[in-house]
């Protein structure tokens, strides 16, 4: 079937399809809606005995052992509570190092012996499951013949019940060594490590009562929407989740009217989708608007645990992607699915605090005043200084060097913004102490009808990595289609290095005599003063910064082969072993497993280059150059034409792409193989550019060859036809 036949199939498909609004099935209120299908507290107490709900609980808040007998009677509550729902099968949920979500469905039902079958769930059932873990990427932490892995119950996240038949059970997933295969795992020992010594630093402050310090996290993701038509007509989106091809079309983002536009009614219609299959899971999605590329758009909850935040947020992906596809669209999460226009980031607000003490990130109305704040702050301020490696390697992938640093998210150089207000605090500390605080101010519109505003005593950076925002911080270098599970674990782990380092000094400061106020005013001219170089509020964009940014010593990370390494430096090895995060084992096979996929990445995206350049754009184009020469021929032997341009420049363009995949071709015949990191390096050196090259040819000739010959959707049609 011709290209443009394919394509005006698809269309004709999206013209005659009906925009169908979101009606929502049952008469519930969204408040009465949240959480309908999770066995939260609330669940918990309805269902379960008095005592059995207290000990629970008490897990949950206060982080207290579980007594393993209370694990029969949860059991079989939660499966009466998940039966009535519909479930017929329960499964144990849980992240491995691919970054997806993996499960396996078990039936509830075992046969009776004499025919029948009997509904069985036990607590041995809820608490530990037996995936087969060898076909995991596990980074050599096992041996290929062993098989077994276990999950094992967090009682932390709250189950569900998924599509009206299955109960979900959030777990961990380790070795049968007992070694982390997965993302939770780290990251609960991370948020006991944080919380540790954020506890230290607030019983110097005075407290008696301090509740478990946890990390709070909020992913606020950007995606794409495109008609699945077009989808399933692009072999590149299917396989690698981004065109390998496409030209800039006439009109993209530039007249800057998509963002916070006019949400388009089928779009709406999935948001609202969307966010009904969301309330029921307990997922709390807050914000939904047009992105700033076309056909981009955003959906943002509220804070939560950064554990809970986690599973949530491959909830959230999973269920968009399937509320997409019921709809006739695909979602997409890559980070950069098309060339030219704004690629998807994650941005991941983070902070931390207690039930007891309150966000330890709040700075209050006078921040100069508010000692434990700028002890708080000043600790993550010297952690992102101290290991910005760290930070840079954990948003490393092959998708997300597509976008950091393109002027549309933050450079690869790991800063921090402060906002005018903290950063002039900070200047004064690193003065000897600081004095005042600029304060909020009051808007003048100049309109008498319009209310005056507040005025923050800052602004916000969108093209800092890391910018502090009024009582959080904001990570915005994390890719759009990644876990966060990585970036909250390393900056559990490296804050909980920094508070372990300032309670230190304090505590030795304090045993030694010195007054508190005068040991904390001595740390923070330190810290303000040995870490100030990573403060940055300017233009992160801008060619400037990057040449200040080496003068300061910031490294500058470009691509996942050169982040990638510092997760084997001696001092990243000893912090997550010291803080019983990840052993040295764990953490080497991590750095494997990462650049595997790396390779894996870039091995499909040139091996695809090459085939579709072969077996649909060459077609293509030699279709064309047969019809033009032979139109031209034919005009000339009339005597009807001068000499044309255009059948040269086809030949020529022809002749360009065929050497082009020749040399991607012989380029990915020599792969070194033996050592990950040198094959990565590899990939990136070697193969990526004779890709790109491909590239440019085959969209300077999407610009040449007839419409209907064109086997691809283009970018006008997908971004801007839905």
């Amino acid at each position: 079937m011709p290209g443009k036949t394919v394509r005006q199939e698809a269309v004709a498909s999206i013209a005659s399809r009906k925009s169908v609004p979101f009606v929502n099935p049952t008469s519930k209120t969204p408040e009465q809606l949240f959480g309908d299908d999770v066995f939260g507290l609330a669940a918990m107490k309805a269902h379960l005995p008095k005592h059995v709900y207290k000990a629970v609980k008490r897990t949950i808040d206060a982080g207290a052992s579980l007594d393993p007998s209370v694990a029969d009677v949860v059991a079989a509550a939660m499966k009466d509570w998940a039966v009535a729902k519909g479930a017929t099968h329960y499964a144990h949920v849980f992240h491995p190092l691919t970054g997806a979500t993996a499960e396996k469905h078990d039936a509830f039902l075992s046969p009776d012996g004499e025919g029948g079958a009997l509904g069985e769930f036990s607590g041995k059932a809820l608490v530990q499951g037996e995936p087969d873990a060898s076909s995991f990427p596990h980074g050599g932490i096992r041996s290929t013949f062993e098989a077994r892995g276990y999950t094992a119950w967090d009682v932390t996240s709250p189950a569900y019940v998924l599509d009206s038949s299955t109960l979900c059970i959030p777990t961990a997933f380790i070795s049968w060594t007992g070694e982390a295969l997965d993302k939770k795992t780290p990251l609960l020992r991370s948020t006991q490590a944080l919380n540790t010594h954020a506890t230290r630093i607030l019983k110097l402050f005075g407290h008696e009562e301090i509740a478990p310090v946890v990390s709070y996290a909020g992913a606020e993701q950007e995606y794409f929407l495109i008609d699945r038509a077009f989808y399933l007509a692009r072999p590149d989106l299917v396989a690698a989740g981004r065109t390998l091809f496409g030209a800039k079309p006439p009109k993209g983002q530039e007249f800057e009217d998509q963002y916070f536009g006019a949400i388009p009614e089928r779009v709406h219609a999935f948001m609202a989708q969307s966010e009904h299959e969301l309330f029921k899971l307990g997922i709390p999605a807050k914000t939904r608007h047009n992105e700033v590329a076309p056909g981009q758009f955003e959906i943002a909850p509220v804070f939560e645990p950064g554990n809970v935040a986690t599973d949530h947020q491959q909830l959230v992906m999973l269920t968009m992607r399937k509320v997409a596809e019921r709809m006739g669209m695909a979602c997409l999460f890559h980070e950069k699915p098309f060339a030219g226009v704004n690629g998807s980031g994650k941005h991941v607000n983070f902070s931390f605090g207690n039930s007891t003490q309150g966000n330890l990130l709040d700075p209050g109305d006078t921040p100069h005043e508010n000692a434990q704040f700028l002890v708080f702050c000043a600790g993550v301020v010297r952690a992102v200084h101290k290991f910005s490696t760290v930070m840079r390697a954990v948003i490393a992938s092959a998708a997300n060097d597509h976008r950091l640093g393109a002027n549309e998210a933050p450079p690869a150089i790991i800063s921090v913004y402060l906002g005018d207000q903290l950063h002039d605090v900070f200047e004064q500390l690193k003065a000897g102490g600081a004095k005042t605080s600029k304060m909020k101010g009051i808007m003048e519109i100049g309109v008498e009808t319009l209310p005056k505003l507040p005025k923050d005593p800052g602004d916000r950076n969108r093209t800092s990595p890391f910018a502090f925002c009024g009582n959080r911080f904001e990570f915005r270098a994390v890719g759009g289609g990644q876990s966060i599970g990585d970036p909250v674990i390393a900056l559990n782990t490296i804050v909980a290095e920094s508070l372990d380092y300032i309670a230190t000094k304090l505590e030795g400061a304090v045993k030694g005599g010195k007054p508190l106020n005068q040991a904390i005013s001595t740390l923070l001219q330190e810290i303000s003063t040995q870490h100030g170089a990573v403060v940055f509020n300017g233009d992160g964009y801008s060619a400037e910064w990057h040449a200040e940014a080496e003068k300061r010593g910031l490294p500058n990370l470009k691509n996942t082969p050169a982040a990638l390494p510092a997760l084997q430096k001696p001092e990243v090895i000893e912090l997550f072993d010291k803080y019983k995060v990840l052993s040295p084992r764990e953490l080497g096979a991590r750095y494997e497993v990462y650049l595997e996929q790396y390779i894996k990445h870039v091995k499909v995206e040139s091996g695809l280059t090459a085939k579709l350049a072969r077996t649909s754009i060459l077609p293509a184009a030699l279709r064309y150059q047969s019809q033009i020469v032979g139109s031209a021929a034919a005009a000339k032997t009339l005597g009807l034409a001068g000499e044309l341009k255009t059948p040269a420049k086809v030949a020529g363009l022809i002749i360009e792409l065929e050497k082009a995949v020749e040399a991607l071709e012989s380029a990915g015949g020599s792969v070194p193989h033996g050592d990950s990191l040198k094959e990565a390096q590899y990939y990136c050196d070697k193969v990526i550019p004779p890709m790109s090259k491909v590239r440019e040819v085959v969209d300077t000739l999407e610009g040449v060859v007839a419409d209907d010959l064109w086997p691809l959707p283009t970018y006008h049609e997908m971004l801007f036809i839905r």
